[in-house]
């Protein structure tokens, strides 16, 4: 309860002394690591609240300022994928693009729907969320709200990310428990959602 205390006032904290770091429309992205959360800001104002899963150890995704630099609704990473074999069945399920491919093969780039970009190659975008920090370092989202924050944010829109990410994966219980527990907030003033009704499942873990 302490520890979610802190957090909830670090967030108040660090919502404040951005309150005047406004991108267009009045909008801020603030992502905090600890508690594995992100919240769609506008003129001070969470809107917003969404699970995430950040970078897992190793990969763990950077604390700081930053701001969107790149917005792409059909992305596909260059550095990670999978590879299938000649009949079409994956073979590695978490692939780097430099891992020898098998006769007959391919390495099929892991798709970042809805993606982006803040920092370096890290985005947010839509993908699977086990209820801990699992990606190799960008910000992932349930599709439906990284459609919503897709369609809000704008180039220079600004990003904070804060807090330290949980080691390993025993926070999964009380990561899947918290998911269950927070739904997406929203304005209902705020006409933002765009749902595809062409969009493919995400297959990325």
């Amino acid at each position: 309860m302490l520890v979610r205390a802190l957090s909830v006032l670090l967030f108040s904290v660090v919502l404040l002394s951005r309150a005047s770091a406004q991108g267009p429309g009045g909008y801020s992205v603030e992502i905090d690591l600890q508690e594995q959360l992100a919240w769609l800001i506008q003129d001070g104002r969470a809107i917003i609240s969404t699970p995430i899963s950040s970078g897992r150890s190793g990969h763990y995704t950077e604390k700081g300022s930053f701001q969107i630099i790149e917005k792409e609704r059909n992305h596909f990473s260059n550095m990670y994928g999978k590879i299938v074999d000649a009949r079409g069945n994956t073979s590695v399920s978490d692939a780097d693009a430099d891992m020898p491919v098998p006769r007959g093969g391919r390495f099929e780039p892991a798709p970042m729907r809805y993606f982006m970009r803040f920092n370096g190659a890290t985005g947010m975008h839509a993908g699977y969320l086990p209820g801990y920090a699992a990606s190799h370092g960008c910000v992932r989202l349930p599709e439906a709200n990284a459609i919503t924050l897709y369609n809000a944010v704008d180039v220079g829109t600004p990003v904070t990310v804060f807090g330290v990410t949980p080691r390993g994966r025993a926070q999964t219980d009380a990561g899947l428990s918290m998911q269950r527990r927070t739904r997406e907030t929203r304005d209902p003033r705020l006409g933002l959602r765009r749902f595809d009704p062409y969009a493919q499942p995400i297959w990325w873990r």
